[in-house]
């Protein structure tokens, strides 16, 4: 497409089912999250000119692309059964989590088809709980299923491409995700996160850190200091991400979307804004539309200040949708 021409839609994928996850009243990870991000978008009139993808729950098969099927079992039941939490304290789940989990994951894989078959230029997912560090046979933090890494997976196995990146952008370590791909080279992994020493979870995601066997040098860490801002992410971008992407030539980006890195988010030390994470957006969209025709599927991770996450996802995708076309937006990519 040339660069005059009009921009491809962007898909959303979104549910009030994810907030059926219950957390309890004193975890960040709040049914909230989303009521907020649909809030604001409806009101800053971005919502409208999202193309709203259909989808339907992930199988188990689904799941076991990059969990154990042990793994998937044992969450189904805990759930099931009704633990109220998995792994860790905080790792909270309830009856009806593994029902959500499978539901936001079969959402992200409805978005990777419709991007990689051309349905939509990139898409949003606004998914709960989030995914990152999930890893094969476990859950960790607040996540249960690894959403972006089964995106990136799926892509691979069954859409045909040979070269998927994930940039993850959310303020912890996605160590899910790393463990994942850590001897692989068909999926390039670059992290910028709080460094561990100020942010100790999940304790992972050091600069030395990058693959294995095949997969040395196919993992980027770039640590950022306790109180960066727009600045230094800026500066990550600029001088190894983008680098990293250029020399890798993916097929096509997932970026793990966390929005913790707030100046006043609670569960981090980091200071960019939201335009700060515009203009991240902004050069990540450039790369890809130079590198894999545009590709991006974008998934919620972090952000647990209520007050500055829905200005934060409202930056990032009107970054996604580009200026104007609102009159490009539909009710379906699938019909």
């Amino acid at each position: 497409m040339g660069e005059g021409g009009p921009r491809p839609a962007v898909g959303w994928v979104g549910h009030p089912f994810f907030r059926h996850h219950r957390t309890g009243a004193d975890h960040p990870e709040s049914p909230l999250r989303l009521e907020v991000i649909e809030g604001v978008l409806e009101a800053q009139g971005l919502l409208g000119r999202l193309v709203r993808l259909r989808f339907g729950p992930a199988t188990a098969q689904d799941l076991a692309l990059v969990h154990h099927p042990a793994y998937v079992e044992l969450l189904r039941l805990a759930c099931e059964s009704g633990f109220g939490h998995i792994a860790e304290p905080e790792t909270r789940i309830c009856p009806e989590s593994f029902e959500v989990a499978s539901w936001a994951a079969g959402g992200v894989l409805a978005a990777a088809d419709a991007v990689i078959h051309g349905r939509v230029g990139q898409a949003f997912c606004a998914v709960r709980p989030p995914g990152h560090h999930a890893g094969p046979d476990r859950a960790g933090g607040f996540c249960l299923v690894n959403h972006a890494a089964l995106a990136a997976e799926h892509a691979l196995r069954r859409g045909g491409l040979a070269r998927v990146a994930v940039v993850d952008l959310d303020a912890h370590h996605g160590n899910g995700t790393q463990a994942m791909f850590w001897d692989r080279a068909d999926v390039l992994y670059v992290s910028v996160h709080e460094h561990p020493l100020t942010l100790p979870y999940p304790g992972t995601g050091w600069p030395g850190e990058t693959g294995a066997g095949p997969g040395v040098g196919f993992t980027r860490n770039l640590c950022l200091a306790h109180g960066a801002g727009d600045d230094e992410l800026a500066a990550a971008l600029e001088d190894a991400v983008l680098p990293e992407l250029e020399s890798f030539r993916p097929e096509l980006l997932v970026v793990s979307m966390g929005f913790d890195a707030l100046a006043t988010d609670p569960l981090a030390h980091l200071t960019v804004r939201s335009g700060g994470f515009g203009r991240a957006t902004e050069r990540l969209a450039e790369a890809a539309r130079v590198l894999c025709g545009g590709r991006i599927v974008s998934v919620l991770e972090g952000g647990y200040d209520l007050v500055g996450l829905g200005p934060a996802v409202g930056a990032h995708v009107r970054a996604l949708l580009g200026p104007g076309d609102d009159e490009h937006a539909s009710t379906s990519a699938d019909g």
